[in-house]
């Protein structure tokens, strides 16, 4: 999961995916603004086929808060 999430953000921010860890914090470290992150939960939520509230948008701050969240709500539907 984190791979697809890396790649998604390397994308979207131009930067090299060697630099985006599960401890890379996505406005601080990444230079994200609101733009880019809306645009990434839209890949997100297209590619996974999820609705992600916007309680949960709040609660990402680092690349794996979002992973955790993908990852649960996968085992969630696998269930």
């Amino acid at each position: 999961m984190f791979d697809k999430v890396q790649a998604i953000l390397a994308k979207q921010l131009r930067k090299d995916p060697s630099v985006i860890t599960l401890e890379s914090r996505i406005k601080k470290d990444l230079g994200a603004d609101s733009i880019d992150i809306l645009q990434l939960l839209m890949k997100i939520e297209d590619q996974y086929g999820l609705v992600i509230p916007d309680q949960a948008l709040a609660t990402f701050d680092t690349v794996g808060d979002v992973v955790a969240y993908l990852e649960r709500q996968e085992q969630s539907l696998n269930i």
